[in-house]
């Protein structure tokens, strides 16, 4: 069955090993089959996935004057490494998934949080000409767009926040809601014509700051976007979750009528924990074949890869 990801880390830990390369004259660390990578070309492939996103992360600790040089290596990753492996393919725009061939696998790219491009249009749309196709506003933290879940000034998004999303509108690309705060979903939700939350679970099963509330979740539901479940074991449940600790936010998701905004996004690369059974995604199947028990083929369907293809590519994915 396959697999739509809508979110992982790769990138950054790549280009961090070509920073340490710089020093050590050593790589260690390769998007073929490298080892620490949950997200590698070699587990993609063995784990069924057919689209994967690949998010530009630039840590907050970075000086500001260093941010837009990070997130260029980064592209630059995704070009020289990514895109040079066999068979992965540049997803441009959306449509482009439907002309995949057998064998091959699409490769979004995304940007998570706009630290990087200061308060500068021209470097937004510099990364769309690059391919971006998603963007989230922010990460945990607050920056000139908007606030994170981790800020605690109760506001949405600024005036610049709202020219991003304006900006992303232009352009056709997704704006995502992951890591904002309350009052930046709903300023989100109102302005943004193509929404999603690459990667949150629902916070009336667990309640983390990560996640979202019912109210949230309706309203993606009726703007036309989806909520893609998380892997992270602490947005899940307390200890260390099994893949059917998933199911009970999958159902709250159904509960509120989103049995078509369901889909996935791993954050693998990007995690330090890891659901059992599912701990790269070279296992994603361990999840198909669960789903497929607890909902039957044709749900398991849609939660992998069709509710993205009816939302935001309007085609089937045979």
């Amino acid at each position: 069955m396959k697999i739509i990801d809508t979110h992982c880390d790769a990138l950054l830990k790549l280009q961090s090993d070509y920073r340490e390369s710089y020093r050590s004259q050593e790589r260690v660390l390769y998007f073929k089959n490298g080892g620490d990578l949950n997200a590698s070309a070699e587990k993609l492939r063995r784990g069924g996935v057919k689209v994967q996103f690949f998010a530009i992360f630039i840590p907050p600790m970075l000086p500001d004057n260093e941010k837009w040089q990070h997130a260029l290596e980064q592209v630059d990753c995704f070009y020289n490494e990514l895109l040079a492996e066999d068979g992965f393919v540049h997803i441009r725009n959306f449509e482009d998934i439907d002309r995949l061939e057998e064998g091959e696998i699409g490769a979004v790219l995304a940007l998570e949080g706009v630290d990087a491009i200061g308060n500068d249009l021209m470097k937004l749309r510099t990364l769309f000409r690059l391919g971006v196709l998603s963007v989230g506003l922010t990460w945990n933290d607050g920056n000139l767009a908007a606030d994170g879940v981790g800020e605690h000034r109760g506001t949405g998004l600024s005036k610049f926040g709202f020219d991003v999303v304006e900006c992303c509108n232009r352009h056709n690309v997704l704006v995502d809601v992951s890591h904002l705060n309350p009052e930046g979903v709903d300023d989100v939700i109102r302005s943004a014509e193509r929404v999603i939350a690459t990667h949150s679970n629902a916070r009336e099963i667990f309640d983390h700051r990560r996640n979202l509330h019912d109210a949230q979740i309706k309203a993606l539901i009726d703007k036309g976007g989806m909520v893609n479940i998380v892997f992270n074991p602490p947005f899940i449940e307390e200890g260390t979750p099994g893949i059917e600790a998933l199911f009970a936010h999958i159902d709250r998701i159904i509960e509120l009528g989103g049995e078509k905004a369901i889909g996935l996004g791993s954050d693998f690369d990007g995690i330090a924990s890891y659901v059992e059974g599912l701990e790269d995604a070279g296992k994603y199947q361990n999840l198909v074949e669960a789903l497929v028990e607890r909902y039957g083929e044709d749900f398991a369907e849609r939660i992998t890869h069709l509710n993205f293809m009816e939302r935001y590519v309007k085609k089937d994915l045979s």
